[in-house]
């Protein structure tokens, strides 16, 4: 059993393709050599100065680098993500929104999420990916339509969510304490 199955909390289907989601840390996962690939969302400003963006900025400043290296604030970056290669490990800024606006506005353009899991699916099939919960935290997004997304967009392809938990050696939840997904 891989290290990140055996604390799965179940496998969700989206329109009948499935997917992992699990609690636990994504950076530390991936650090750990759990994926291939993790891609996370950004907006169209080469900030990532909050959320995960700013943790995998802090962990892996390639990826603070390849987003520097796109034009800032040029909304044609929508769909599309810049990369960086560290150690085997591919990171992919997602630029699933343009604005980082916070509150209560949406900032997730589902358009741009779906092009961008095309993209994925596209160019990194067969590989282990690893997804937080993107666009559905800081970006104001609907977690009910961006995991219709993943399941469409990403079907067949070895992808765990990672539920943000930053507590080591607990258990996960007990069946009670599971978010309804």
């Amino acid at each position: 059993m891989k290290p990140q199955d055996k604390d799965a909390l179940h496998t969700f289907n989206a329109n009948g393709h499935p997917f992992k989601v699990t609690y636990g840390n994504l950076i530390e996962l991936a650090k750990k050599g759990h994926f291939d690939v993790i891609a996370h969302g950004c907006n169209c400003h080469c900030v990532m100065g909050a959320g995960i963006a700013k943790t995998i900025k802090e962990t892996w400043p390639e990826a603070y680098a390849a987003d520097c290296a796109t034009k800032k604030s040029d909304r044609s970056k929508m769909g599309t993500y810049s990369s960086a290669e560290v150690s085997g490990l591919t990171i992919l800024n997602l630029y699933t929104q343009y604005n980082y606006t916070r509150g209560s506005k949406v900032d997730v353009e589902y358009e741009s999420v779906e092009a961008c899991f095309r993209l994925v699916k596209e160019n990194f099939s067969g590989k282990r990916i690893g997804l937080p919960l993107i666009g559905a935290g800081l970006a104001g997004g609907s977690w009910g339509l961006i995991k219709e997304i993943i399941g469409n967009t990403l079907q067949g392809e070895d992808v765990t969510v990672v539920v943000f938990k930053d507590v080591p050696d607990v258990e996960p939840p007990t069946v009670e304490d599971k978010p309804q997904w």
